[in-house]
């Protein structure tokens, strides 16, 4: 049986450890699975031979909470856990969030905001001038100077105001082995300037080891958002591992240093990341406290694939994960798969074949290993590229393997499907099986809106290609004897997002006779073309102005517009609709979204008038008869006469 790291000194002592390699912190409870970051990395650096011990959510109040596990021999790996910790706090309204998925027991505030930052300042309080690598989603699209959201401002890089040596950004398996190795054999960190996937701060070109690009200044961005736009693109023009350059960013008198970055690792080696001897759950000590819920809903999934090629344009995978894609292969998830059916819990169902995308397994295109991807093309919106590869085939064959797993009885598909993609692939082959087979009641899709325009600013498909498959599913639907629906994802205030549009998306929502039970306002993260938009006011494909919806009033009513039914937001959606000068959609109509406020109309208060100024008729009384032992009316004859056929 597997067995968990070491968490405290008595596991240290348990294993006969007086000394290990590396501490590994966490802004997340300790969950041993392969769905969580720090489980891979503390299990990597074991597989690559080195003591590992976790340190999660301490107290970073407290320095002498980061010395519990006394000091490690070769440094610290420090990762604000599986979800941006302001993000993890906070909602898009800026309010604080009362839970925590990722924490014991759900609840809120057990680890800082900013966690990287704060985290990393502690460990240099409690280890002084010991090695201090920060990697995860946090750190990771902070390694640029940034716009935060929740201060409104643009703060410097994460490294600068971590006082971290490195930071790994990306999945950051190849770096980090890279660096473990690095330290181990006794190299300096301020020596360890040349690993791709990494950023460092350098005191002149010099110090980079790759053919270099600089982008506009901490200074600049700061003061200037055309600038900060022009920064921007070019950080994301130049993340690829195949054509890529180190960007050079000054910050003052320093240099931020970001390396190009790592390839995908090989299916062989996302294997035997998959496969590591992971335990697959929280870890005992948090029994008592309620568990982690975040592990529910992946501890009977499998994620087969890495990358996206999608490029949302409000989602950071790309800038994270990057737009290659990565497989595992067949037998390696089939070997996770049955595993799964030996887990006590296990009834028979695994919840998703996935990934960030499901349904992406292969490269968009066969240039892309060669070449990199396009710099000023994405594969699929607003129109698919002509070079793109859309073959579920590898994918079609995984499924049906899983599905004939002994003690499998049923393989959902919960990650996000494109549509796009699904219809681009001629054969049609995945799409039935899709509906046939995998889908438990619901398929959660992603048009976002409805307006074309908005659609553009946001990276998706028009909506004419939603429509189109969503005719098809239903169809497909139909002809398998399935009563299962769609669940369309949807997005306000996105930056070019106009109340008109707004209402134009109530619209569509109005004639398609469905409503939203939950809708997103857009969330401004650190790392998004999106976010570059909401901050600038300028699509920095382009350097065109964009409109950006900002003020909360504004936002609250565009999110009001997609659940015009409920009584609680009529006053906003009525302000709405005279805001957008679109009064026509106030009345008694069928494509009106509310009722007029006030008396109702002449005509039919005049009916009503009438009716009621007519004299009674007087009620003809039914001679009752007894039936088990009941009054009842006796019905009346009908004495009408027979129509006569023919």
């Amino acid at each position: 049986m597997n067995a968990f790291l070491p968490v405290s000194q008595k596991d240290l002592a348990e294993r006969g450890w007086d000394w290990y390699d590396f501490l590994l912190i966490t802004g997340d409870a300790y969950v041993d699975h392969p769905s969580f970051g720090p489980a891979i990395i503390s299990r990597l650096l074991e597989a690559e031979g080195y003591r590992v011990a976790i340190l999660a959510q301490p107290d970073w109040r407290k320095a002498e909470a980061f010395t519990a596990l006394g000091r490690p021999r070769l440094g610290v790996m420090l990762s604000a856990g599986n979800i941006d910790s302001m993000v993890a706090h906070y909602t898009v309204a800026k309010k604080r969030r009362h839970d925590d998925a990722y924490s014991p027991g759900n609840k809120a505030g057990l680890r800082p905001d900013r966690a990287a930052i704060v985290y990393s300042n502690k460990v240099r309080e409690a280890f002084g001038d010991i090695p201090l690598v920060i990697g995860g989603l946090e750190a990771s699209l902070r390694r640029f100077a940034y716009y935060d959201y929740w201060e409104d401002k643009v703060r410097r890089s994460v490294l600068f105001d971590s006082q971290a040596d490195l930071l790994v950004y990306g999945m950051g398996e190849t770096a980090t082995r890279e660096i473990a190795a690095r330290l181990a054999s006794g190299t300096p960190v301020g020596e360890i300037k040349d690993v791709k996937g990494t950023a460092f701060i350098g005191n002149t070109p010099a110090d980079c080891a790759y053919p270099l690009v600089e982008c506009p200044s901490f200074e600049q961005v700061r003061a200037d958002k055309r600038q900060y736009a022009m920064a921007n693109q070019i950080q994301y023009e130049e993340h690829d591992p195949v054509r890529g350059k180190a960007i050079l960013q000054r910050h003052g008198d320093k240099l931020l240093i970001v390396n190009p970055p790592a390839m995908p690792l090989t299916t062989a080696e996302l294997d035997r990341v998959a496969e590591l001897p992971y335990v697959r759950e929280p870890h005992p000590m948090y029994d008592s406290m309620g568990g982690v819920p975040a592990i529910e809903e992946v501890r009977f999934s499998v994620a087969h694939n890495r990358g996206c090629f999608g490029a949302c344009h409000f989602c950071s995978l790309a800038f994270h994960q990057g737009r290659i894609i990565t497989s595992r292969s067949h037998e390696s998830v089939l070997r996770e798969v049955e595993a799964l059916t030996h887990h006590p819990g296990f009834k028979g169902y695994i919840h998703d074949v996935g990934g960030p995308t499901a349904n992406f397994r292969r490269p968009s295109c066969k240039k892309q290993l060669k070449a990199g991807m396009c710099r000023n093309r994405a594969c699929l919106a607003p129109e698919p590229c002509p070079n793109l590869d859309a073959d579920h085939t590898d994918y079609l064959m995984l499924l049906r393997k899983v599905r004939a797993v002994p003690g499998v009885k049923k393989v959902f598909i919960r990650s996000g499907i494109r549509f796009d993609y699904m219809l681009k692939d001629q054969s049609g082959e995945f799409f039935a099986e899709l509906v046939k087979y995998h889908v438990s009641g619901q398929l959660k899709v992603a048009p976002e809106h409805c307006v074309d325009g908005v659609l553009d600013y946001m990276g998706k498909p028009h909506i004419a290609v939603y429509e189109k498959f969503r005719q098809k599913y239903e169809r497909l639907n139909q002809k398998y004897g399935k009563e299962q629906y769609l669940v369309p994802y949807l997005m306000s205030s996105h930056p070019g997002c106009t109340m008109s549009d707004a209402v134009r998306l109530a619209e569509w929502l109005n004639r398609s006779g469905r409503q939203p039970e939950q809708v997103q306002d857009f969330y401004p993260t650190p790392g998004t073309l999106s976010t570059c938009m909401y901050y600038t006011g300028l699509d920095p494909r382009t350097m065109k102005p964009v409109y950006v919806p900002k003020d909360p009033h504004e936002k609250a009513m565009q999110r009001a517009l997609m659940q015009w039914k409920r009584p609680e937001k009529r006053a906003l959606v009525r302000e709405a609709l005279h805001a957008a000068h679109r009064e026509d959609l106030i009345g008694y109509g069928k494509g009106c979204l509310l009722r007029p406020s006030g008396r109702k109309p002449e005509g039919e208060t005049r009916q009503k008038k009438q009716a009621a100024e007519r004299p009674a008729r007087p009620e003809k009384k039914s001679r009752p008869v007894k039936k088990a032992g009941w009054a009842v009316a006796k019905p009346k004859k009908n004495t009408r006469p027979k129509k006569k056929r023919g």
